[in-house]
């Protein structure tokens, strides 16, 4: 039985639109799933563009096959990013056609459309061994956490705390500013942090000692500045100078300035999910399990981790020198 809030469209339709306003497919769609709000937006911007490609071709969305799939996704293609100039990558696509592949298979769940047109459509092939991101040394991620420990200003001691956060856990940034002062906590002798990860998935991660000096160090400077005690703060983790949430595009911004600072040649290309990067990269050089990587990252399946692991090609780690090295031990 269908929840009466959930509209259910004619199948033979006149127009080219879905019914819009607060209660359409999009939105039930979007609230049967476990999606942070930053997704959400995603999705919503996905599915967005392709109603509009077909109401550009008097196309109904309920009545589209695979070749119209092909066909915006071809034009997808040779669309120009609106950031860098140049077509999408196929990574970018493939996650577009993704989400309309989730959004149909809602359709067909509640027999709005009798099958999901994106499954028999030739979607990219994206290089799981590959990431666009640009990424950063060690001695980078110094560098840049050196540039926000000489920063000044009023907003020093947040972006101290924000950067050592990027870092030391390598959260996603929309994990990063979605932190509220009550997710903070301590368990068996661990400062910690507790979140909603990607799916959301509840998370919690322990702070070193570094981080967790900076956020103290941060709450410390903003209980001064409104006159209360640190354990009276409420709303947020990172606020903004008017208390409301520090947003994901002030953190982009954020990173460039301090890696321009720090004199990292890639400065203008860097992202917070360059640090994301640098985190799986130096915790496995310094001997961190795979698994262990994996589960702090929040991945589900241990490739997308080795994909974030920018040294893993390094011939320094080949097994064939442990067998060599064993064999030796054994013949004494």
């Amino acid at each position: 039985m269908l929840r009466s809030d959930v509209p259910v469209l004619p199948r033979a339709s006149a127009r080219p639109a879905l019914p819009s306003g607060p209660v359409d497919f999009t939105e039930a769609w979007l609230r049967n799933r476990r999606l942070s709000e930053h997704t959400r937006t995603a999705y919503r911007r996905d599915i967005a563009g392709w109603l509009a490609w077909c109401a550009a071709r008097d196309l109904d969305p309920l009545h589209a096959n695979f070749l119209d799939v092909n066909s915006y996704g071809r034009d997808l293609e040779a669309t120009l990013g609106a950031r860098t100039g140049r077509p999408l990558t196929p990574a970018t696509v493939a996650r577009k056609l993704s989400a309309l592949s989730s959004w149909y298979e809602f359709l067909v769940k509640l027999r709005a459309v009798e099958a999901n047109p994106v499954s028999g459509a030739d979607r990219p092939r994206v290089d799981r061994d590959h990431s666009a991101t640009v990424g950063l040394t060690p001695e980078e991620v110094d560098a840049l956490l050196a540039a926000a420990d000489t920063d000044t200003g009023p907003t020093a001691a947040r972006n101290r705390a924000a950067i050592a956060l990027l870092a030391d856990l390598g959260l996603r940034v929309g994990e990063l500013v979605s932190l509220n002062l009550d997710d903070l906590g301590a368990e068996r002798g661990h400062r910690s942090v507790r979140f909603v990860g990607k799916g959301g998935k509840p998370r919690r991660r322990a702070l070193t000692p570094g981080t967790a000096y900076a956020v103290d160090a941060y709450l410390a400077d903003r209980a001064a500045a409104q006159g209360v005690g640190v354990e009276q703060l409420t709303g947020p983790l990172l606020a903004t100078a008017t208390g409301g949430r520090l947003d994901r595009h002030s953190v982009f911004r954020l990173v460039r300035r301090l890696a321009l600072a720090a004199g990292i040649p890639a400065a203008a290309k860097l992202s917070p999910h360059s640090l994301r990067h640098a985190f799986a990269t130096t915790a496995r050089a310094e001997g961190v399990p795979l698994e262990d990587v994996q589960d702090a990252m929040g991945h589900a399946d241990p490739r997308t981790t080795r994909r974030y692991d920018r040294d893993r090609h390094n011939l320094d780690r080949d097994p064939a020198y442990a067998i060599w090295a064993a064999r030796a031990r054994r013949r004494g």
